[in-house]
């Protein structure tokens, strides 16, 4: 092999050597499901086979990035009515929770920002912006953002970097 890795697009190659079940829009709706439920997992398995020339780059990216957006905005608009009553009921639970929101309500840009690079955080993070009342629009816009940076940084570690790594 080359000791310059080559991209993703340079190897890509649009033989009939794939899987005949990853043909057509059902791989990628199933990227998009996962990336809702999941996260990481289920979208590197998926640039894993783009990077082994079985499915689309762009596919797996958009997929990846509009469930894991998705994914994110759902706790946020879900946990956003009553989520103030609901925790007053539960003082030990407000007590405990009380060091993220301030650092939410005090942050609250990099915070939206940061939940798709915080895994273990992501639901706290959404539902914490929610309870400081993020704007719904600033929410859903930083957060879709950041969920296409995610895609495409996770898609260039594990089908570039990852491939270029393992062949020296």
């Amino acid at each position: 092999g080359s000791l310059v890795p080559q991209p993703i697009a340079v190897r890509y190659s649009r033989s009939p050597r794939g899987i005949s079940a990853l043909n057509g829009v059902l791989p990628y709706l199933a990227i998009l499901a996962a990336a809702i439920i999941e996260g990481e997992g289920a979208y590197v398995a998926a640039c894993a086979l783009v990077a082994a020339g079985r499915l689309q780059p762009a596919g797996v990216i958009v997929a990846g990035a509009v469930g894991a957006a998705i994914g994110d905005q759902a706790y946020f608009y879900l946990f956003r009515w009553q989520l103030t009553k609901w925790l007053a009921r539960f003082p030990s639970l407000e007590r405990r929770a009380a060091p993220l929101v301030n650092l939410v309500r005090r942050r609250a840009t990099l915070m939206v920002l940061l939940i798709r690079f915080a895994p273990g955080l992501r639901i706290a993070l959404a539902i914490a912006c929610a309870y400081v009342k993020v704007s719904p629009l600033k929410f859903s816009v930083l957060n879709s953002a950041a969920a296409f940076v995610w895609a495409i940084a996770l898609f260039a570690i594990v089908g570039w970097a990852g491939p270029a790594a393992l062949e020296h």
